[in-house]
């Protein structure tokens, strides 16, 4: 009897004890991003096994938009499944900003897609990740991927009638799965309509400066680039550009 009594103390101590850690945790939480009016928004679709470059880079570039003055800056934030921590490929633990599930992230004007570790099987399966992209990407004013991301806006639908690539090595796997498609390979981005797609990887700045450079001019890219030490000519980066029935280069 009296172990009985002790073991259903222990217990209720040890349930006590994990109710006030998460509510400590849940405190320690920080609120979702202040979004300043007359920017664009810009969704970053995170989940566990993102990759670190096709998140940073793109959260990079568009973050510092807002010490540019004379544009319309941009409001960077994370949408994932739920709010729970995400692992990226690498082992950076990310939380959040926003759940694509509950519907109450803002409106999104630029989607951002990057690579994630299953984006070539399991992620394709996710139909609650799939449709969401599909009415998210459809609203949108732009749409990137970057690396294997485009497997998912492909998936979704939304890249039937454009260009686009993917990373390099996954040319082939990209052919297979969608036949149907215009895919271009040794290039590292193609910006038809209002999708850009990157070969991903360190290329992925490439897509992510040139969607600056498109909205706010040449100088205003390469000022974006040269706070992150990088040499951006846009003209020096194999490209396809498919604009109102123009594809440059041929």
């Amino acid at each position: 009897m009296k172990n009985s009594i002790l073991l259903l103390f222990m217990s209720l101590v040890l349930f006590t004890a994990c109710k006030e850690q998460q509510k400590d945790t849940k405190q320690n939480i920080p609120p979702s991003p202040t979004l300043v009016e007359g920017r664009y928004n810009v969704g970053i679709l995170i989940m566990d096994g993102v990759f670190n470059t096709e998140l940073t880079a793109p959260m990079d570039i568009f973050q510092h938009t807002i010490f540019r003055k004379g544009i319309k800056a941009m409001n960077v934030f994370l949408v994932a499944e739920d709010m729970d921590v995400v692992t990226t490929f690498e082992g950076m633990r990310i939380l959040p900003d926003y759940s694509y599930l509950d519907g109450k992230h803002p409106d999104i004007d630029i989607l951002v897609v990057p690579s994630a570790e299953h984006h070539l099987d399991t992620d394709l399966d996710n139909k609650s990740l799939i449709d969401w992209v599909a009415t998210t990407g459809a609203k949108a004013e732009y749409v990137t991927s970057h690396c294997d991301g485009a497997f998912v806006l492909a998936k979704a639908g939304l890249l039937n009638n454009v260009a686009s690539t993917t990373f390099p090595s996954d040319i082939p796997k990209y052919k297979e799965t969608f036949p149907h498609l215009d895919i271009r390979d040794d290039v590292m981005f193609v910006h038809d309509e209002k999708y850009i797609t990157s070969a991903g990887g360190a290329r992925s700045f490439d897509g992510a400066l040139y969607l600056c450079e498109h909205l706010y001019g040449k100088e205003i890219a390469q000022s974006l680039a040269g706070g992150l030490v990088i040499d951006w000519q846009l003209e020096e980066v194999k490209h396809v550009i498919v604009l109102a029935g123009s594809k440059y280069p041929d």
